[in-house]
């Protein structure tokens, strides 16, 4: 993009942020930071949150999707609001949201949720089932989460015309239990969640994401929303050790000037061991019809290879194994698999070959230890936790999924357009679950 057309487009960002501070109608208090909880829903492998929402409070469970441009709920069903108002063609929701139509919708029985006449829509994704909707109607509604006050749970921040999206019944199809929609936070959306409350309460246009491994069901990881520290027991503020690396902006050439709302990062190479792999460095780079390149998914559950690159990596780990730790039948969808027996656990998971991501700069590394390379799928067999991509269809060479990011707090500043990364907790003796919050 050029440089002309970058700031064209960060005013443009700016008015909206602007925007979206008057239209939002908030609580008196004005907290610096919110947190969400963050489950790990066993069945589906993704990542679940909780938020309340309408008129009265009703608590909802929702996906989360990283590079969602916006929170998408079911209004098909049992969506009852006295709050609910649907956005009106050509008025600043719609302009906010970026709508790509308007019309009226017809039940037969006359309007409702999601099906109002002169409203504005939007284009609505459940990447899990790989399926859009173009019809979302664009809305407002209470929406309220917790904040953060010092070392505890604060008051409640609420906005009183949160602007979202309604979709039907069927696009909520392979999401978790009881899971209603999915809440985006993806780059350069001004409707996403974080954007919204960041504008209304004036605090960083930021976010941090910390899943946690841990499989008991009162165990929570967390997404704080807002300013830093990052707090976890003993004592320990993530923020502290982040490293770097910038977010790579893509605009697909079906939105000009639009740039996608997922986040990109350059991967330059791997090392196992400290051993470069011999990858096609063509792969690693992202190109300007979005192919190759790295992309970071929470919709994804283990990180996704590309076939000359998944190749090499598990030749290269099988290679770095210990000799005494035998191979064992795969178990789908892993194809290297190994007898859990054979090898040692440390503070740091598995005692297995280390997979290094050599970011933007050599000295930049995203560290994979055991905990987040192998997977335990039964008693006595575990699995490298990665899976080839054969059919092509993402675009992305690698996309590195929920599994090598929990217990690894990663910080997403919207202002700064950059990541950071804190690589596993477990190096500082803590975890993801080790907060006062969730």
């Amino acid at each position: 993009m050029s440089s002309s057309s970058y700031c064209l487009l960060h005013l443009c960002f700016l008015l909206i942020i602007s925007s979206i501070t008057c239209l939002a109608q908030t609580t008196t208090s004005h907290p610096k930071t919110l947190f969400l909880a963050v489950k790990k829903d066993p069945s589906t492998l993704q990542y679940i949150t909780k938020i309340h929402q309408r008129t009265p409070l009703v608590p909802l469970k929702l996906a989360i999707h990283l590079g969602g441009e916006s929170l998408w709920v079911d209004c098909e069903q049992d969506y009852e609001s006295s709050t609910y108002k649907p956005a009106r063609c050509n008025s600043r929701q719609c302009n906010l949201a970026r709508s790509t139509a308007c019309g009226s919708c017809h039940t037969g029985t006359g309007t409702r949720p999601g099906c109002n006449s002169n409203a504005c829509y939007n284009v609505v994704e459940n990447p899990i089932i790989d399926t859009i909707y173009t019809g979302g109607e664009i809305a407002g509604d209470v929406l309220s989460i917790v904040s953060v006050n010092g070392t505890f749970p604060g008051p409640v921040a609420t906005m009183s015309s949160f602007i979202f999206s309604c979709s039907p019944s069927y696009l909520t199809r392979s999401l978790g239990k009881d899971v209603k929609g999915m809440i985006g936070f993806g780059q350069q959306s001004p409707v996403s969640l974080a954007t919204q409350f960041a504008s209304a309460f004036r605090f960083s246009r930021k976010f941090a994401i910390c899943l946690s491994s841990t499989k008991e069901l009162d165990v929570n990881g967390i997404i704080y929303i807002g300013q830093s520290p990052y707090l976890f027991s003993p004592g320990y503020d993530a923020s502290r050790d982040l490293i770097y690396t910038p977010i790579i902006t893509y605009s697909p050439s079906i939105f000009i000037n639009r740039p996608s709302s997922e986040y990109y990062i350059q991967v330059s190479s791997i090392k196992i061991n400290g051993k470069t792999l011999p990858l096609n460095k063509t792969l690693l780079s992202l190109d300007k019809s979005g192919y190759g390149g790295t992309r970071i998914s929470t919709t994804v559950p283990y990180t996704v290879l590309e076939t000359s690159i998944y190749n090499a990596v598990t030749k290269a780990f099988v290679k770095e194994m210990p000799k005494e730790v035998r191979s064992v039948l795969a178990v789908q969808p892993f194809t290297t698999c190994f007898n859990s027996r054979d090898i040692g656990m440390s503070r740091l998971g598995y005692n297995a070959p280390e997979i290094n991501f050599v970011l933007h700069k050599q000295n930049v590394h995203w560290k994979i230890t055991g905990a987040n390379s192998l997977v335990e799928v039964s008693g006595d067999v575990i699995c490298l936790a990665f899976v080839e991509e054969r059919r092509q269809e993402s675009g992305q060479s690698i996309i590195i999924g929920g599994f090598q990011m929990q217990d690894n707090l990663i910080e997403f500043d919207l202002s700064k357009k950059r990541i950071g990364f804190s690589n596993s907790l477990f190096f500082r003796q803590t975890m993801c679950s080790n907060q006062g919050f969730a």
